[in-house]
């Protein structure tokens, strides 16, 4: 199964937190090949170091998730994919369609049109906003 993961889900892999245990039951459960564009893992990248930074995660631990994250990179775990050349126009669609009623940040925008335009299976995200906004748009969540 092809899988867009979200930052919240993928931080919460690698990453012990309130969703840590859902999301390795998600990838336990369903054994997907996450696809991960430069954004996702700019994105990931940042919100670990955040972690270290607000004192949520140990330079150790931080170390270790992206060795992990690399590691999963190299067995295909993730399906490495470009951003699609569509994503801003897309992504202009959506932000005039829903985040006036949603309140959806543009980053989130963004994952949603890329997973719609990478022909993604399931969309996994622990954010209500984003998860109303790729089910309006026709993603299927978990």
């Amino acid at each position: 199964m092809k899988v867009y993961a979200d930052t919240s889900v993928l931080v919460s892999l690698y990453s012990l937190d309130a969703h840590s245990v859902k999301a390795a039951q998600l990838v336990t459960r369903f054994s997907p090949s996450v696809l991960l564009t430069p954004l996702s893992e700019l994105e990931l990248t940042n919100a670990l170091e955040l972690r270290a930074f607000r004192k949520e995660a140990t330079a150790a631990e931080i170390r270790v998730a992206k060795t992990e994250v690399q590691n999963h990179i190299a067995d295909g775990f993730f399906a490495v994919a470009a951003m699609p050349v569509m994503v801003y126009e897309l992504s202009r669609r959506i932000a005039l369609k829903q985040s006036a009623s949603t309140g959806t940040r543009t980053l989130d925008i963004l994952h949603v049109a890329s997973a719609i335009l990478l022909r993604a299976e399931k969309f996994w995200t622990f954010d209500g906003r984003q998860a109303k906004v790729a089910r309006a748009e026709g993603l299927k969540l978990r």
